[in-house]
């Protein structure tokens, strides 16, 4: 009796048994061509059907073709500004205005790094009045993010009707790319020109820039000149080439 139960128990179990191992065997030689179709191309890309003469006449899709850029680490790290030649109006607001013109260069790249050369040039017509100098500002977040900061360190000459500095120029920019690739931004600068001297002078520097094509903008400064004994202020309107 338990010889007959042990035959009707174990033959159901080596039936089931057989069968698992043959589905199991199936799905191990379905699985390669479910997961590599044979006919699968090593890279999509070469399965796109665009015409030749539309490659040619496109940098970027020739790019993406050759490999697939990092788009979120150049939105973090090319520059949301540009270089700019600036040339425009000045206005020397003291006890007696006079106006002039201001010529300049701002932000040109040392390489692709967050350093950057920077010089301009303000003078009455009459000549009286002079403003000069250049300096390096170094950004220091991702020259892709919309608010940046940089230290300032330069030189920079001052000449009214009523003094003459010149010497050492060292303070902090902020800058706000509200739309990236200049076409607008808002920057606020303070440095000091001859720090810690009798002769010290504050400079405080707010721009405004708005782009009117996709090569020029015009740009308004406004620039406050604190001595202990006097201020003086001016205001520029500029135009100004991005490149």
């Amino acid at each position: 009796m338990l010889s007959k139960i042990n035959t009707q128990t174990i033959l159901p179990i080596k039936v089931f048994g057989l069968s698992c191992c043959w589905i199991g065997l199936e799905l191990m030689l379905l699985l390669p061509a479910i997961a590599e179709p044979e006919n699968a191309p090593e890279n999509a890309v070469d399965e796109v059907d665009i015409a030749p003469e539309i490659i040619e006449s496109s940098p970027v899709l020739q790019r993406w073709l050759e490999d697939v850029p990092d788009v979120l680490s150049e939105i973090r790290n090319d520059p949301s500004f540009r270089t700019r030649v600036r040339f425009g109006y000045a206005n020397f607001l003291s006890s007696s205005q006079a106006n002039g013109f201001q010529v300049g260069v701002e932000d040109v790249f040392v390489g692709r790094t967050g350093l950057t050369l920077n010089g301009d040039y303000q003078s009455s017509f009459e000549g009286d009045r002079q403003s000069y100098g250049v300096d390096l500002r170094y950004y220091l977040l991702p020259l892709g993010e919309y608010v940046n900061v940089a230290p300032v360190v330069g030189y920079r000459s001052l000449a009214t009707d009523r003094y003459e500095v010149d010497g050492l120029n060292v303070g902090l920019r902020l800058q706000i790319v509200p739309s990236r690739t200049s076409a607008a931004d808002v920057s606020l600068t303070q440095t000091w020109v001859a720090p810690h001297s009798d002769e010290e002078v504050g400079l405080t520097t707010v721009s405004f820039g708005y782009a009117i094509t996709s090569q020029w903008r015009l740009s308004t400064d406004i620039q406050l000149q604190n001595l202990k004994q006097h201020q003086n202020s001016r205001v520029g309107v500029t135009v100004e080439w991005m490149l």
